[in-house]
């Protein structure tokens, strides 16, 4: 039976469709369904507008503002964090496929150097003797200290307790202040009645759930969606759900194809596929869509990269540089700044991707995206710098 050939212009419109990327960001709002549908959403410290999970929560409906994430936490218990290819907020939902991750993760933090002479079983037994009796306690509350000050990376020996129990399940993020996390006790977070799920069926909920959301990808793709299972372990499941998956061909940016794995209603997928909306949108650095820089560039044909560790003087474009998303192409890539305390959002680099893109209609997107990226971030005024 002949592959599925699928082809560039259809392969990038189906991506951005998995990705809640292809239709205009507006209509009703259902955080919890745009986090399910998403499967994950990375969370991080850095805020140069607005931080990474706001961002990308708002990419997808612009009705969306910062407050609205914690009640799902929170209150509602609806979603909890955890470590996928980085901290993450997911469905809870998806914890009964989870547990197999936490004892991974366990055995991954418990045998590194980093966090191996700092597991010391009394002040684990103290760190959980204290939050058992004091309830969500975050690492100011504590007060051990870092042995080595000059050390890049190092934590206070409780700090590394905590995320190791963190790690291994044992302690849950109860909530967050500003974006201190909290700590409790995992059985006063999660639910007590999950279902107990075998590892086998775990990893066959992980790889289906994974290439559910992406819609097709090579093996190493599905496996780098959650960052849960071992390479021998997505194999054997793609070996067992051969009758449910379509064997595909999609098709490079460059004219090239690559073999794939596509969900058993790709052809409904396709068949049921609209343009992209012509919107010009802002994404953020660490956008699920755009995660693999690898996958980005075969199928985009951009070449992105994160230069946030990348000492100043290397840096080709800059430190914090969000991608601009127009219809199915990336056009173009900007440096904006927050200032939260002056209430500005400054856009202080541009560059297109081609010169001939650098036209004044597009120009006006922009600034109404910026408009619009301002009123995320609470900002009021907005400022082009770009010379």
């Amino acid at each position: 039976m002949a592959r599925l050939k699928i082809d560039n212009r259809t392969a990038r419109s189906l991506w951005l469709q998995s990705h809640g990327l292809a239709q205009t960001p507006t209509g009703p709002l259902d955080v919890l369904g745009l986090i399910e549908q998403l499967g994950f959403v990375q969370l991080d410290t850095i805020q140069v507008v607005s931080r990474a999970h706001h961002h990308i929560l708002w990419s997808r409906n612009q009705n969306y503002r910062e407050p609205m994430l914690d009640p799902l936490l929170r209150t509602h218990r609806q979603v909890f964090e955890h470590f996928t290819h980085d901290a993450s907020v997911l469905p809870m939902t998806f914890l009964p496929m989870w547990q197999r991750q936490f004892a991974r993760k366990k055995h991954e933090v418990s045998r590194s150097n980093w966090f191996g002479k700092h597991l010391d079983p009394e002040l684990i037994s103290d760190v959980l003797r204290r939050i058992t009796e004091d309830g969500p306690l975050s690492t100011k509350d504590f007060e051990t200290r870092r042995a080595d000050r000059t050390a890049m990376w190092t934590r206070p020996p409780h700090k590394m307790v905590l995320d190791y129990l963190w790690y291994a399940g044992e302690l849950a993020t109860s909530h967050r202040e500003g974006f201190t996390k909290y700590y409790d006790l995992a059985e006063r977070v999660y639910p007590q009645d999950v279902p107990q799920l075998s590892d086998q069926a775990q990893v066959q909920g992980l790889c289906h759930a994974a290439l559910d959301r992406i819609g097709f990808g090579t093996l190493g793709e599905i496996r780098k969606f959650w960052e849960a299972c071992a390479v021998e372990e997505v194999a054997r499941w793609a070996e067992e759900a051969a009758p449910d998956l379509i064997e595909a061909e999609v098709e490079g940016a460059d004219g090239s194809w690559s073999n794939v794995l596509a969900c058993g209603d790709i052809e409904a997928r396709i068949a049921a596929l609209s343009s992209p909306t012509s919107r010009l949108r802002i994404l953020n650095p660490f956008d699920p869509a755009i995660r693999d820089r690898k996958r980005l560039a075969r199928l985009f044909g951009f070449d992105y990269t994160v230069e946030m560790f990348v000492p100043a003087a290397k840096r080709q474009w800059g430190y914090y540089i969000y991608p601009l998303l127009e219809g199915s192409r990336l056009v173009g890539r900007a440096e904006i700044k927050g200032d939260r305390s002056k209430g500005t959002l400054t856009l202080s680099k541009l560059w297109m991707e081609h010169p001939h893109l650098m036209t004044p209609k597009r120009l006006q997107k922009l600034d109404a995206e910026l408009s619009r990226l301002a009123r995320l971030a609470g900002l009021q005024r907005m400022i082009w710098a770009v010379e």
